[in-house]
């Protein structure tokens, strides 16, 4: 049972919204010729289509990012925690997380269409000491996930962006501007001092980030919770403590969960088998990954990869964002 859920996503702040939504879904569709995730002239900005609701979970690694929802609405799982956003509201990955996904309103008359625009840690920076050049709020929450309102003004420059990638000259010249245009609002915004948290070095979300980024690289080696609490700064308790409370996982749940995703990544892309691939994401104990995979991926891996294939790998394919 999930910790934290989001309230329903239902009222009247999608319909204040109505033409802004209605010109960001049009836009986002053009940019999307089907489903998929696909990367724009920027390499920051991605769009997102989907046409049909996930019956099963989709699994994958978010990086520090922003969503807008045009159309459609999804729920993300972190750890037992649950998010669900819309086109009512926006939701913010502040840390590298492992998460489980799903659409759940999408068809083909309306699919799920989202802009995801990536967090840039250093761009943030810049920008806080603009938006709050007093110094930040104190006593702010750190987390890896955040849900708010949707803004309009956001949704416009959301839309203002796409249009610019449709014309490489202004997408080169005008877009960044944009973009910071869309920072700024949302630093000033209710999320704001969470989201300027990501470009402060000495922030439990920056130190939690540093740590993250040592176990991605390292994903295949024992996890050393005493090196990595050295590595950020911290006592073993305190990183123990700030790294779940980021990340709605332990270290070693995080590492797990990277280990497990690999794995189904090179059984599902290179036809490894499972012992092959369970060696090569650092188990050494073929029953014990057999286990974890199966409570992770809810079968066994043979199983799972099979059913995977005979889907012609729809469920690998279909974007996390």
């Amino acid at each position: 049972m999930a910790r934290h859920t989001t309230p329903p996503l239902k009222g009247p702040a999608t319909e204040a919204l109505g033409g802004d939504l209605a010109r960001l879904a049009a836009l986002l569709k053009t940019h999307t010729p089907h489903d998929g995730s696909f990367s724009l002239r920027l390499p920051s900005v991605h769009v997102i289509r989907t046409s049909r609701v996930h019956k099963e979970l989709v699994h994958g690694v978010l990086s520090p990012s922003l969503c807008v929802v045009a159309q459609g609405a999804k729920r993300v799982m972190l750890g037992q925690d649950a998010f669900s956003y819309d086109a009512s509201r926006l939701l913010v990955y502040s840390v590298d997380v492992p998460v489980t996904a799903q659409v759940t309103r999408a068809s083909l008359a309306e699919p799920f269409l989202c802009l995801r625009l990536d967090l840039d840690a250093g761009r943030i920076a810049d920008l806080t000491a603009r938006v709050f050049p007093y110094g930040l709020p104190r006593g702010q929450e750190s987390r890896a996930v955040c849900v708010d309102q949707a803004d309009p003004h956001i949704i416009d420059a959301a839309s203002r962006l796409l249009e610019l990638m449709a014309q490489p000259g202004d997408a080169e010249l005008l877009a960044p501007l944009v973009i910071d245009e869309i920072l700024i609002r949302l630093l000033r915004g209710p999320l704001g001092p969470r989201v300027a948290l990501i470009g402060q070095d000495e922030s439990r979300i920056q130190r939690v980030s540093k740590a993250v980024a040592w176990v991605r690289t390292h994903f295949d080696q024992p996890l050393d919770v005493e090196r990595l609490a050295l590595l950020v700064h911290m006592s073993p308790s305190s990183f123990h403590q700030h790294f779940k409370a980021v990340t709605s996982l332990s270290p070693l749940q995080y590492q797990k969960a990277l280990r497990l995703q690999e794995a189904r990544r090179l059984m599902l892309l290179t036809m490894l088998d499972a012992g092959a691939a369970s060696r090569r994401v650092g188990y050494l104990s073929p029953s014990q990954f057999a286990r974890e995979y199966g409570r992770y991926f809810g079968d066994a891996p043979t199983r799972d990869i099979a059913r995977l294939r005979e889907q012609a790998g729809a469920m690998n394919t279909a974007p996390v964002d």
